[in-house]
Order: C-alpha cells, then structure tokens, then sequence
C-alpha cells in the first residue's frame, strides 16, 4: 500500500499578485503540504527544475507570459510531463477552462476562491495517478 501524506507532498505556487500567493500558500501550509512560491514564470521553470514538485498551482495571468504557456513548458522538464497542475485565476478569457486543459491543467479554479475547494482540489489532483496506476485491470475476453 501507498504511503501518501501529506507532509510528503511538495507543491509550487505561482502567481504574481503577493496577496494571492500568500493565502494560496497559507491554505496549503495550513494543512502540512511543503509550498515553494514563485511570482513570475521564469522563477518557476528555475524552480521546477530545481526541485522537481509533485503538484502545481498557477495563475493564468503572470504578467507578461501567460500561465497556459508556462504550463506547456513545465510539461517539457523530464519530470513534469505527468506532474497535476491546477489554474487559480481570475482571468476573463473566453472558454479558459478549455484551453486551460487544452495547455495541460488538470483542474481549474477561479478567483476569489474558496480555500476549501482549493484543498479538497489538490488532494485530488495528487491522489488520481496513484489511483490510476494501481488501478485492476480486468482480463481480455478470449
């Protein structure tokens, strides 16, 4: 049986906005998961390559490059392909939950949020590979 706590989880938050960042990373500290924090993107690709996390959560808008195309460049770091990345943002663009995962999200929560459902999101997103890949597989038919 899988051991996975909590504790065990290394998350990375990006957003560019302090305040945001801030109860982002309080939600989740709150509750033993280790947080690194970012507020730009170049920060974070430095980071993720550094210290491999096992779930992201970013911002759309970052002020300047765009969070859906950070997303797609995570996926590029041997390591990250398969990595949960959940988008908390406020951002008014058209039909955004679709390019969200169309760029590779996993989830998507907009602002302001509500730290429950950003919890309950993230354990989520942590838990379903585990699931999957212990998953029973039933025979094929002959």
């Amino acid at each position: 049986m899988l051991d996975f706590t909590r504790q065990s989880a290394s998350l990375l938050l990006i957003d560019d906005e302090p305040r945001v960042l801030d109860e982002v990373a309080m939600a989740l500290l709150a509750t033993d998961y280790t947080c690194r924090t970012c507020s730009n993107a170049d920060a974070a690709m430095e980071l993720a390559r550094q210290e491999t996390p096992d779930l992201i959560v970013s911002d759309i808008d970052l002020g300047g490059v765009s969070g859906l195309e950070l997303c797609e460049r995570l996926r590029s770091i041997p390591g990250l392909a398969e990595t949960p990345i959940i988008f908390l943002s406020g951002a008014q663009i058209p039909d955004v939950v679709r390019r969200a995962h169309a760029a590779g999200g996993t989830y998507y929560l907009r602002k302001p949020f509500d730290s429950q459902v950003l919890l309950e999101l993230v354990d989520k997103a942590l838990w379903f590979p585990h699931l999957t890949a212990n998953q029973v597989r039933p025979h094929p038919v002959w």
